[in-house]
């Protein structure tokens, strides 16, 4: 891909400013989407611990270095929602955004009174991102979600795992992610109308329903059929071959040969001509049929190779394989490198960094990393001031442990 404008100060969302009211991971991962295309992301932190974030899994000069990917470009302003006049500050500072997202449970803003009704009531164009773990509405609304929660209700959760054991998790925050990228594409669709000279509206974002949405076929074939789908361990029901296979060093490689055309070159590249030519094998409803009979003469053939030569056969084939990347695969992969995807930074602790790159990729109007994740309270003379707060008001908020 060719990159155009790769301006740091630029990007497709400049000009839009955010309030992210939000804490840990589903509204955060929201703003940090928008701000790495260019949107003046205004992040508000409890005084004196900050996000709990801020201390979540491995730290580094008692920082997460999780939050380093989190908040970045995002500006840190310290602010006691739970104060009247904290409250104020911030009806004063959504004013002038275009985009507020928050994740709280439902009510929480009513209670601080920056509810859908405050906010747009001085700003009758803003868009409010509202994620939670069950949505703004229905029975469930005021039960506290986080993305477990909202991973098993959707669906997910139930089919991960082996068949014999319980159902795991993904070892991340998957409901919390695909929760944000919603709220996302709410905002982007939101913000278009706003720009046809429409008014603002509330975005509003369930986990579960986040989680639900990414199940494919998992209710009809329920409704249909009255089949409940299972836990299949590292096979993909109904869809063949497409599995893990073992080869001879002790290693495994993932191989997808799932398409009509796939299956016969594949069929080719391990001599099984016979398979190749079953004519109850040329789709693939008859292949999902027979799944063990076609894995077990794919393992057969990767067991007596080592990892590396199968996945050059697979590729002379032009057969989609490849191995479980780790971490320190990940970092040592050139085609990540090439496309940009491991960045070196120097972190907001001073030391350097490598962090996930940006996606999706843009070609005119790039997103950039241009600023480090800030220090609690990094920002909040700066946009307080933005808004007319004086220096005497700015130190008698900081007193008052407002600030």
């Amino acid at each position: 891909m060719t990159v155009t404008n790769s301006d740091p100060d630029s990007g497709p969302l400049k000009g839009i400013k955010v309030l992210e009211l939000g804490t840990l991971i589903a509204g955060p991962f929201c703003g940090k989407t928008l701000a790495d295309f260019g949107a003046e992301v205004i992040k508000v932190e409890p005084p004196g611990d900050g996000d709990p974030l801020r201390r979540w899994r491995r730290m580094r000069n008692g920082v997460s270095l999780w939050w380093h990917v989190q908040s970045r470009n995002k500006k840190s302003v310290t602010l006691d929602l739970r104060q009247a006049e904290g409250q104020a500050i911030a009806r004063r500072l959504a004013r002038d955004c275009h985009i507020v997202i928050e994740n709280f449970r439902p009510g929480a803003l009513e209670k601080w009174n920056l509810g859908w009704e405050a906010l747009s009531r001085e700003n009758p164009k803003l868009i409010l991102v509202r994620i939670s773990g069950y949505g703004q509405t229905g029975p469930y609304r005021e039960r506290p979600g986080f993305a477990a929660i909202g991973e098993a209700m959707g669906g997910m959760r139930y089919i991960t795992g082996f068949p014999d054991r319980p159902p795991v998790r993904p070892n991340l925050s998957v409901g919390d992610t695909l929760a944000s990228l919603h709220g996302v594409i709410g905002a982007l669709l939101a913000l278009h109308h706003v720009q046809k000279g429409n008014k603002g509206q509330v975005i509003d974002v369930a986990l579960y329903e986040s989680v639900f949405n990414i199940t494919e076929s998992l209710l009809p074939e329920y409704d249909a059929h009255r089949v409940v789908r299972e836990r299949s361990g590292s096979t993909l029901p109904g869809i063949a071959p497409s599995n893990l296979y073992p080869c001879r060093d002790g290693s495994y490689v993932l191989i997808a040969g799932n398409a009509d055309a796939l299956f016969k070159r594949l069929m080719s590249a391990i001599g099984r001509d016979d398979l190749r030519e079953d004519p109850a094998l040329a789709r693939n409803d008859g292949r999902a049929a027979q799944m063990a009979r076609i894995d077990e003469a794919i393992s057969a053939w990767t067991s007596k190779r080592a990892q590396q030569d199968v996945l050059e056969e697979m590729e002379r084939a032009q057969v989609p394989a490849g191995r479980i990347y780790t971490a320190a695969d990940i970092a040592a992969d050139p085609h990540y490198a090439a496309r940009g995807m491991i960045q070196d930074v120097v972190a907001g602790d001073g030391e350097a960094l490598k962090v996930p790159g940006i996606v999706p990729k843009l070609s005119l109007t790039p997103g950039a990393l241009r600023t480090p994740a800030p220090k609690l309270g990094e920002h909040t003379e700066q946009v307080l001031a933005s808004i007319g707060c004086s220096r005497d008001e700015i130190s008698r908020l900081r007193e008052q442990k407002i600030i």
